[in-house]
């Protein structure tokens, strides 16, 4: 009986760490399932315990928006310039370098003609990969040829916001995009071609001031960040607690600023079925 002794110490299974192999599986931040990435990706990158939206890029919403082998890119070689000589903690050609490496993307928008459901649509999607998703000089020139090539050959347009806002590092430059956006969006407007705007998480700062609020139809995504200044930066101007949800796309839609909260996974046909109506 001397021979064994038993640990006193006992497992506790809270106390493991759960390892997971590298590019096979994720964990939902808002519940803490985990799912294979398989999974997640034929459910349109949405939790399918808890209903999470996955934040995910503009190569993820062409496949879950635009028909199979139907999408053609337009201006993809479109890069930004450094008109300020800007320099933070490091120069900003050098981020803009780094960025197009570690992304694939030349910029924070891919733009393109593809069909929606048999219908053909002129498509912009941002993306928060490359610096925040951040509006600069070539996102506002990429977004505004996109919008020439739908007025010229009378196609809907449709836009993707996920941003950070303006990109600080060109300056004027970049809230200059606003103004030119808006114009371009005007004149479709005049030539009664309709605009669908999808607010995803998050949509804030120059983006929400401009292109991403002027929708014909503002569609978000659930629980999806959207707004002006960040709900830090209200508070401390204000010196108030603000509302529960508040800037949260169901907050919104209860004020009136979003039309329609859509499920990613129903986002197609429910975008088709608007441009079906409206045409």
């Amino acid at each position: 009986m001397g021979w064994f002794s038993k640990s006193k110490q006992h497992i506790d299974p809270k106390n493991k760490k759960l390892e997971l192999p590298d590019g096979k599986w994720t964990k939902c931040n808002a519940c803490g399932e985990i799912i294979h990435i398989k999974t997640l990706e034929l459910n349109a990158w949405v939790c399918p315990k808890c209903d999470n939206h996955f934040r995910v890029g503009s190569k993820e919403y062409i496949e879950i928006l635009i028909d199979k082998n139907t999408f053609k890119e337009y201006n993809k070689n479109l890069k930004s310039g450094d008109p300020l000589e800007f320099s933070d903690t490091k120069k900003y050609k050098d981020r803009i370098e780094t960025t197009i490496k570690k992304t694939g993307l030349n910029d924070a928008v891919t733009t393109g003609v593809g069909k929606m459901n048999g219908k053909k649509v002129a498509l912009a999607i941002m993306d928060f990969k490359f610096i925040g998703g951040s509006m600069g000089s070539v996102v506002g020139e990429k977004i505004a040829r996109i919008i020439d090539e739908a007025y010229k050959n009378k196609l809907p347009v449709i836009i993707v916001s996920q941003s950070g806002g303006a990109r600080m590092m060109e300056g004027a430059f970049s809230l200059m995009q606003m103004a030119k956006t808006s114009a371009r969006l005007a004149k479709l407007a005049d030539a009664g071609l309709p605009y669908i705007s999808i607010l995803t998480d998050p949509t804030t700062g120059g983006t929400t001031a401009s292109y991403a609020m002027l929708g014909d139809v503002n569609i978000a995504e659930p629980q999806a960040l959207i707004g002006f200044a960040g709900p830090r930066v209200i508070k401390q101007t204000i010196g108030k607690d603000l509302p529960k949800g508040f800037q949260r796309s169901e907050f919104l839609q209860e004020h009136g600023f979003v039309d329609l909260i859509a499920d990613r996974r129903e986002l197609k046909d429910k975008v088709s079925q608007l441009l079906s109506y409206m045409a």
